[in-house]
């Protein structure tokens, strides 16, 4: 709903001018499972968001779980997922290694073919960014 999207931007930014919405990443992590897609969209960018508060680690033990979302059953889910990585990559150096070669290792021709080429071009520009960092 538009009123979901709309709080969900609100906590993205709130979540990048301090640790309160941190508190909350438990939660977020859980969401990123949830059988409704939009719910693991929201997971998945409010847990990016959040990467900058991370001393916990626990972005770290839930990053395989994470990367699996490149490959989400979907497109868009899994789009939303890539685009976030470079924001995971540039407050988790440790991480950077495995969110590369999880790209790199992504079989984008799974989805329907008007999906393809959006998702590879997502997957490219995740890499040049982390590449830049």
């Amino acid at each position: 709903s538009r009123r979901a999207y709309e709080s969900l931007k609100v906590l993205e930014q709130k979540s990048r001018e301090d640790a309160l919405v941190y508190s909350f990443l438990n939660d977020f992590i859980q969401m990123m499972e949830d059988e409704n897609s939009y719910l693991r969209n929201r997971g998945l960018q409010l847990i990016a968001a959040n990467a900058r508060w991370d001393e916990d680690n626990k972005i770290d033990e839930a990053i395989d779980e994470y990367l699996k979302h490149i490959m989400d059953e979907k497109p868009i889910t899994a789009r939303q997922c890539i685009q976030a990585l470079p924001e995971i990559a540039q407050y988790k150096e440790g991480l950077k290694a495995d969110i590369i070669e999880a790209l790199q290792c992504a079989k984008p021709e799974r989805y329907r073919e008007s999906m393809v080429s959006l998702v590879r071009k997502d997957i490219a520009e995740a890499l040049q960014k982390i590449g830049s960092l």
